[in-house]
């Protein structure tokens, strides 16, 4: 009979996902990641394998929990509030970024930039996931357009592409050194450009304080 292990497996993947997150994966050693969790590299390789599958579970993961949040955000709910989740949603992720004062960015992004190009795992979960958030986003473009606070001849493929672009490339513009502000008037300049009906103006939004953590 195998012994049980004696460490808990997330903790140990969140220390795991904390030095890949710091360092990146190629400047990752699995002794980096021995010292990070506390456990000998037999153990490690024992419970996750050999770096490469180490970091594909902790990519997997974070992707989980960025699609969770979109969907607590983005998901069901009346078509009379649908302008109201994407735009709390929007500003979520602007103000998740202008609190990110390390500027360590996404694990998503900083995987998919290191290791798409070589790694067809990373490259189809990334794919995967920006897959679900465009989706989700369309379907509440449509449920805003349902009901009346978006032009219904507007395609929403298009606008959930353009909302997309947007919200990942807050977290781009601001691991690069732009001011919160600023990243909260992107957000709010994006919510104002989609079309309303008969070509009204859109009223500015504000910004939103929420955070998720």
């Amino acid at each position: 009979m195998p012994r049980p292990r004696a460490f808990d497996e997330r903790q140990v993947l969140e220390r795991a996902r904390e030095q890949f997150w710091a360092t990146g994966y190629a400047g990752t050693r699995m002794d980096d990641i021995a010292q990070a969790t506390g456990l000998g590299k037999g153990s490690l390789y024992g419970a996750f394998g050999d770096k490469g599958k180490l970091f594909h579970r902790v990519f997997g993961d974070w992707c989980t929990a960025v699609v969770e949040v979109a969907e607590e955000r983005l998901a069901g709910g009346p078509d009379a509030e649908a302008m109201t989740r994407l735009s709390e949603y929007v500003h979520l992720m602007a103000e998740n970024t202008a609190c990110d004062t390390e500027r360590r960015g996404c694990l998503l992004a900083k995987g998919a930039a290191e290791l798409a190009h070589r790694d067809p795992t990373v490259a189809a979960r990334s794919a995967e996931t920006m897959t679900a958030l465009l989706a989700l986003l369309r379907t509440e473009i449509s449920a805003a357009q349902r009901h009346g606070d978006i032009d219904s001849a507007a395609d929403p493929e298009r606008l959930a592409a353009l909302l997309l672009t947007v919200v990942r490339g807050i977290e781009a513009v601001g691991k690069a050194g732009l001011d919160p502000e600023t990243l909260r008037n992107i957000a709010d300049t994006a919510l104002a450009v989609l079309p309303m009906p008969g070509g009204q103006k859109r009223p500015a939004t504000g910004h939103s304080p929420a955070r998720e953590n």
